[in-house]
């Protein structure tokens, strides 16, 4: 007997079945779609290579013109300088014999060759000193900084250097030998070699190195060192501005620093007291300390000082300072002296000065 057929019915197929289904679908539709599409950048052709050569030839060339033009202009601020020092010197001989030739011109029994050779020198001298005085006119417009307040002041807001007469002040005491107190004490009773090797006192001359390097040519400067005592680093040139193109002079403050070994207590009152008598005045003051002073003129220095009584000697040192200029202070770190920080940013503040506590790296 024939066996029967078996009927198919769909709700009996199996889920696997069509799972496979679908997928060989996928399969299907992946290999009809176009899938190796290029998608790499656009081939470069010889206009824009041409156009980049070109491009980096103008960079090298405008580096190349920048340094010319930074040469130039250093070369024209020492002209400048150079030609501003000798204006000071020929109007310098020009006063006495001005002053000269009047004495002669009032006596009348002597009117004869001395006058006339008087005067033939004295315009001689005007005549020098008009050139120099055009010279000056000309090369000054290079100058791109200007100068706001009276006495030509400038306002900083970093420690970059202007002005026609920049004071720095150095802060000699014991407590530059160290950043703790009992390092401090330490090293105070080593020999002097070993005191200049200190890291701190190290930072400080390298500080000034810095400074020093970064004065603008056509103007003056002073520099202070203070402790107990108050004296000029180039000896005999108290109440006196000197010439930053004289460059043997400046490299000799710089060495005089660099062998300076700090020693005793500060008197910040007295320094201030003496940039009060400065005439004229300087228009920027840097001043580099650590700390709080521990002297005024009624407290020699013996015994301890606390921290109420170095904010009050702080205070009154301050009052001793000329209104209108800028002090930039450049703090190094002290152990102990946890308000300093405060005081020296408010008297930065009140004089539109400049702030800083350097890294150790610095500069």
């Amino acid at each position: 007997m024939a066996r029967k057929r078996r009927s198919i019915d769909p709700i009996t197929m199996s889920f696997l079945d069509v799972i496979s289904c679908g997928f060989g679908a996928v399969i299907l539709l992946f290999m009809i779609m176009k899938h190796n599409v290029d998608v790499g950048p656009p081939p470069v052709t010889e206009g824009l290579v041409g156009e980049v050569s070109l491009l980096d030839e103008e960079v090298k060339n405008g580096k190349e013109n920048l340094v010319r033009a930074r040469n130039t202009l250093n070369d024209v601020d020492n002209q400048l300088a150079t030609a501003k020092g000798l204006a000071s010197r020929i109007q310098d001989q020009l006063d006495p014999l001005k002053a000269e030739l009047a004495t002669r011109e009032l006596d009348t029994t002597n009117k004869s060759d001395t006058v006339l050779k008087l005067k033939t020198e004295i315009n001689s001298l005007q005549s020098q000193l008009e050139k120099l005085k055009d010279e000056e006119a000309k090369k000054s417009g290079n100058n791109i900084r200007s100068f706001i307040g009276d006495g030509n002041r400038q306002y900083l807001t970093g420690l970059i250097l202007g002005g026609n007469r920049i004071l720095i002040l150095v802060d000699t005491s014991a407590s530059m030998l160290d950043n703790t107190i009992v390092n401090i004490i330490r090293r105070r009773n080593m020999s002097d070699a070993d005191k200049l090797k200190s890291p701190k006192w190290t930072q400080v001359r390298k500080t000034i190195d810095w400074l020093t390097a970064r004065l603008p040519p056509p103007s003056q400067y002073q520099i202070y060192a203070f402790n107990k005592d108050v004296h000029a680093v180039i000896p005999g040139s108290e109440g006196k501005w000197l010439e930053v193109a004289d460059k043997d002079q400046l490299n000799k403050a710089v060495e005089t620093i660099k062998n300076t070994v700090p020693v005793e207590g500060t008197n910040m009152e007295a320094v201030f007291a003496t940039v009060r008598k400065l005439s004229p005045p300087p228009d920027n003051i840097y001043l580099i300390t650590d700390g709080l002073p521990t002297i005024d003129s009624h407290n020699n220095g013996k015994g301890f000082v606390s921290g109420e009584e170095r904010e009050r000697i702080f205070e009154h040192a301050v009052a001793e300072l000329p209104q209108g200029i800028p002090v930039n202070t450049i703090l190094e770190p002290l152990e102990g002296d946890p308000m300093a920080s405060a005081y020296f940013w408010l008297l930065a503040i009140n004089t539109r000065g400049s702030f800083m506590t350097p890294s150790s790296d610095w500069p």
